[in-house]
């Protein structure tokens, strides 16, 4: 089969107006519009069942007639790239965020970024956390030195609706509840061992981890945090730093790594 002709089969497979491709043929030597809708037909309910599988608390907050057109919407304007769709529908929030008929909840592309992160955190590769002696070991003096790499689960959600709420209520996680308030939810997803875990952020917490995330010492971390959040607790976020196992080791700066 020529390059034109897997690029005409491909489009057609994902286009349900699209007819039998030009040179598509059955064994009698006609075009096949019966067999090719069928076979059309399992490729959308496959790649369909695959957005729901990764985004399963989003299908239950819109439903699955919802989900399913917004879905199809998806798929025909971003076709899977490769044939392992482990990673199929990192970009789907993005879709959502603009996709017309969902534009009244404000809250779905964070759900969906949140359930996206703990479906990347699950297929990270596997590393041993870092435990507190490993700072016990550091002279107090030289801690505002320290650099840190993160956990390969590691990532950082910073939503402006309570989407770590929203996600927990629909995912099992917690009892679904009438929102009383609408704060700005941050949280931190990591796989620290076998589970996947959410931890919701405290003020600051955000803005540290991620400033940790991205190489820079402690001490420029805390800046960042006590800058954003004046009542940054430095103790309470170095716990949950260690407890929820999102960083596998640490060196000390140097002055000559200094910007």
């Amino acid at each position: 089969m020529s390059r034109q002709m897997q690029d005409r089969f491909a489009a057609a497979l994902l286009n349900p107006e699209s007819p039998v491709p030009p040179g598509l043929e059955s064994w009698t030597g006609v075009a096949p519009p019966r067999r090719f809708g069928v076979y059309r037909n399992n490729v959308m309910q496959g790649l369909i069942g695959a957005l729901a599988s990764r985004f399963p608390a989003t299908e239950k907050i819109v439903g699955r007639d919802f989900f399913t057109a917004m879905a199809e919407a998806y798929i025909g304007e971003h076709p899977p790239r490769s044939p392992v769709l482990l990673a199929y529908g990192d970009d789907f929030p993005d879709f959502a965020a603009g996709f017309e008929p969902a534009s009244g909840l404000v809250y779905l592309p964070d759900v969906m970024r949140l359930e996206a992160a703990r479906s990347r955190a699950y297929h990270a590769a596997d590393a041993e956390p870092l435990t507190a002696d490993a700072f016990a070991a550091i002279p107090t003096p030289r801690l505002p030195d320290v650099v840190l790499t993160p956990h390969p689960s590691l990532f950082i959600l910073r939503s402006a609706s309570p989407a770590v709420l929203i996600w927990a209520m629909n995912a099992g996680e917690a009892e679904p509840a009438p929102l009383t308030a609408w704060p700005a939810e941050d949280a931190l997803i990591v796989r620290p061992h076998m589970l996947v875990e959410v931890h919701r952020l405290p003020p600051g917490g955000a803005v540290f981890l991620q400033m940790l995330a991205d190489g820079l010492t402690l001490g420029r971390a805390i800046e960042a945090a006590l800058a954003e959040a004046p009542a940054f607790d430095l103790p309470h976020n170095l716990a949950g730093l260690i407890h929820s196992g999102s960083f596998i080791s640490l060196r000390l700066e140097e002055p000559s790594d200094a910007c």
